[in-house]
C-alpha cells in the first residue's frame, strides 16, 4: 500500500526521490517523507497530505546528498502525523517501510529495558531502533540491518539507510513486493517497476524472504536461508503514456475510455489465429480432468469472479466457489481433488490473495492466477498466469482492470467448455465473434456520456443508493454501488434483485435513488417485476438497459440509461462501463478526489 524508493546516485537525490515518489501516490497514501546522506551526515524531511507539501518544505528547507530514500505513507499504526511519517529516524538508522511489524509490541518492550524511547506510535519506528542498538552495540550497519531483519515478524518491505553511508541501501522483503533497478552507476529500490521507469528499464525483484545489500556498484542478495542468491534482472518496457493522463482531467477518465483498445489487446492474445478457438499460455489447463474452481480474489476483482462464476458453472457446466481472500485463508477449507484454485488481483501483490494463494499451493491440482502485473508475487507462485493486458492502472477506483478481467475470465469459462465438450464448435465461434465485438460496442456505450453526466449530477444529492441485478447482472450491481461509494463516499448498497421485499425493501422511500441493471434478457421480466416493487413505493428508479428493455419497461422510472444490444453472456462487461461513468460523474459532481479517493489505497499489501 505505501510506497517506497531509494536512489544511490550522481545527481541530487530529493527531485529524484520526490518524482518518483509521484508515480506511487495512485497506491493511496496520507503523509510522506525522504531522508539523505550528504557528507556523511543523515538528515530527512515529512509532510502530512499530498507530495505538493513535501515539495513546498524542500524548497524552503532544502535536503542535500546525492544517497536518499523515499516514501509515502498510508496510515496503520498511528494517525497521519508527521511525527508518524517515513522515514523513521533512529540515531545513525533511517527506515521506511511497508507491510506490518507483528511483533513490535515484543521488540518495543525490549528495547524499552534497554533504555531506548520511543516518539512515534507507530511499529516502524521499532524497526529502525532495534537497527540503532545493533550499531550501538559495535555491529557494522549491514551486519545490524541483516539482524533486525532476522528478528521481525509481519509482512513487510524494507530499506535502510545509514548515517556516515553515502553509497549503501539496504532492502528487504516479506510479503510486500519490493525491486532493484540498475542504472550506470547508479542503483534505484522501488515498491513496484512503476516508480523507476523513467529511472532504468533494468530490474531485478527480490524474491519472497530476500535482502539486498545495494551499492553503486554492487547488488548482492541472500534468500531467506541467509545464503547468497542471484536473481535474473529483466528488461521491463512500460508504455509512459499509460501513466500520464494525457488530454484528461483523471486518470480514471482515461482509463475507461482506454478500455475499448486494451479489451481488444486482451481478446487477440487469447483467441487462435483462425478467431475460432481459445488459446492459454505454456500448457494451459486440461479442464477434462477438473471437477471443482475455486476462485478468490478481494475488492473489485472478488466481483469479477463472481460474474465468472455464472459463466463456468452455465456455459462450462464447472461447479465453482468464490471467496473473499480474508476469510477464504482463515476458514481454510478443504480443497478435494480435481480442484483448481484461481486467483485474480489487479496488482499480483494483494497481500490477503497471496496468503490464500499460499495456503493451496500443495493442495489444489492446479493453481491459476489472473492479473495485471506479470512480474507480480501472485504470478510468479502460480503454475499458470494469465495476463489481462490492461496496462497500468493509477486510478484508485478500477476500470479497465475490471473488464479485462472479466474479459480473460470469459474466455477461460470458453476455454473449458470447449475442453469439455459443453459448446459446440458453432456456438464456441459464435460466442468469440459476439466477443470480437465487445469493444465496439463500448465505445457506443461511451456515447451516453453526456447523458449520464446529467443523471450523476441528479444523483450526487442522494444520500442512500441502492443497486439492483439479477443472474449475472447482480455481480455488476455490486461492482457499481462499490465504485459509486469508493469516490463519491455516498452510502450504496447492492442487492439481487429478488432479495429485495426479504428486507432491504423497507429502506424504499421517494429520496432512495434505485439503479436497476437490466438488460432485455431471459431474467429481464423478473427484473421488472422488482422494479414495480420500488416504484410502488414511490422509489425513484434509475434503469440501465438497451432498447427493447426501454420499450417494454422504461414507464413510470425516474431516469433511463440506454445500452446497446449484446449478447447476454457479454452483459456484464459492456454495463461495467454506465456503472463507472456514473460513479465518475457523480463523484466530479460532490467534488471528491476521484483518483485518489480518502482512505483508500490501490495495492493492498497488508492485511
Amino acid at each position: 500500500m505505501c510506497g517506497i524508493v531509494g536512489v544511490l546516485g550522481s545527481h541530487e537525490a530529493a527531485p529524484i526521490l520526490v518524482e518518483a515518489l509521484k508515480r506511487l501516490e495512485y497506491r493511496g497514501y496520507d503523509s510522506a517523507g525522504i531522508a539523505t546522506v550528504h557528507d556523511g551526515a543523515l538528515d530527512r524531511r515529512r509532510a502530512v497530505g499530498k507530495l505538493v507539501n513535501l515539495s513546498d518544505l524542500l524548497v524552503h528547507d532544502p535536503l542535500r546528498g546525492k544517497s536518499g530514500i523515499g516514501h509515502t505513507r498510508w496510515a496503520t499504526h498511528g494517525a497521519p502525523t508527521v511525527v508518524n511519517a517515513h522515514p523513521h529516524r533512529a540515531g545513525p538508522v533511517a527506515v521506511v517501510h511497508n507491510g506490518i511489524i507483528e511483533n513490535f509490541r515484543d521488540l518495543r518492550e525490549e528495547l524499552a529495558q534497554k533504555g531506548f524511547s520511543f516518539v512515534t506510535e507507530t511499529d516502524t519506528e521499532t524497526v529502525a531502533l532495534l537497527a540503532q542498538s545493533y550499531v550501538s552495540e559495535g555491529l557494522a550497519p549491514v551486519d545490524a540491518a541483516l539482524k533486525t531483519l532476522s528478528r521481525l515478524e509481519g509482512a513487510f518491505a524494507l530499506a535502510f539507510l545509514f548515517e556516515g553511508e553515502d553509497d549503501l541501501i539496504v532492502a528487504a522483503r516479506k510479503g510486500s513486493p519490493l525491486a532493484i533497478g540498475h542504472g550506470d552507476g547508479e542503483m534505484y529500490v522501488g515498491s513496484d517497476a512503476i516508480a523507476l521507469a523513467p529511472l532504468t528499464n533494468e530490474i531485478t525483484y527480490l524474491e519472497e524472504g530476500d535482502s539486498a545489500v545495494v551499492t553503486r556498484s554492487s547488488l548482492l542478495i541472500r534468500d531467506e536461508a541467509g545464503q547468497e542468491v542471484t536473481r535474473e534482472a529483466k528488461i521491463i518496457n512500460i508504455d509512459q503514456s499509460m501513466v500520464d493522463k494525457g488530454n484528461h482531467k483523471h486518470f480514471m477518465a482515461k482509463e475507461i475510455g482506454e478500455q475499448p483498445m486494451v479489451l481488444g489487446q486482451a481478446i487477440d492474445h487469447y483467441l487462435s489465429k483462425d478467431g475460432k478457438s481459445v488459446n492459454m499460455p505454456g500448457n494451459g489447463l486440461d479442464f477434462t480432468k477438473i471437477n471443482r474452481l475455486t476462485m478468490v480474489a478481494c475488492g473489485t476483482a472478488y466481483y469479477a469472479c463472481l460474474t465468472a462464476k455464472y459463466w463456468f458453472e452455465q456455459i462450462a457446466g464447472i461447479p465453482v466457489e468464490v471467496d473473499v481472500a480474508s476469510e477464504f485463508r482463515y476458514r481454510e477449507p478443504p480443497i478435494t481433488d480435481g480442484t483448481v484454485a484461481l486467483f485474480v488481483s489487479q496488482s499480483g501483490e494483494t497481500a490477503d490473495t497471496l496468503a490464500a494463494l499460499r495456503y493451496c499451493a500443495g493442495k489444489a491440482d492446479s493453481i491459476v492466477s489472473v492479473v495485471n502485473v506479470p512480474e507480480s508475487s501472485i504470478a510468479r507462485e502460480s503454475d499458470l498466469a494469465l495476463p489481462i493486458l490492461a496496462g497500468a492502472e493509477i486510478g484508485v477506483a478500477s476500470t479497465k482492470a475490471f473488464t479485462c478481467q472479466l474479459t480473460v475470465l470469459l474466455m477461460l469459462a470458453l476455454k473449458a467448455a470447449e475442453d469439455r465438450g459443453a459448446l459446440s464448435a458453432d456456438a464456441l465461434a459464435q460466442h468469440l465473434s459476439d466477443l470480437r465485438g465487445i469493444p465496439g460496442l463500448i465505445n457506443q456505450a461511451m456515447g451516453a456520456e453526456a447523458h449520464i453526466k446529467d443523471v450523476a449530477q441528479k444523483l450526487s444529492e442522494a444520500r442512500d443508493i441502492l443497486f439492483l441485478g439479477r443472474g449475472r447482472m447482480f455481480p455488476l450491481a455490486l461492482e457499481g454501488a462499490l465504485k459509486l461509494k469508493e469516490i463519491s463516499y455516498i452510502h450504496a448498497e447492492a442487492y439481487a434483485s429478488g432479495e429485495l421485499k426479504h428486507g432491504p425493501i423497507a429502506l424504499i422511500d421517494k429520496h432512495v435513488p434505485v439503479v436497476v441493471m437490466a438488460p432485455h434478457d431471459e431474467l429481464f421480466d423478473k427484473s421488472i417485476s422488482n422494479m414495480q416493487e420500488v416504484m410502488a413505493r414511490a422509489g425513484k428508479v434509475l434503469l440501465i438497459t438497451d432498447s427493447a428493455g426501454l420499450k417494454e419497461g422504461a414507464e413510470g422510472t425516474w431516469q433511463t440509461i440506454q445500452m446497446p444490444q449484446v449478447s447476454p453472456v457479454l452483459s456484464p462487461i459492456l454495463y461495467a462501463v454506465p456503472a463507472q461513468l456514473l460513479a465518475y460523474y457523480t463523484a466530479i459532481a460532490k467534488g471528491t478526489d476521484v483518483d485518489q479517493p480518502r482512505n483508500l489505497a490501490k495495492s493492498v499489501t497488508v492485511e
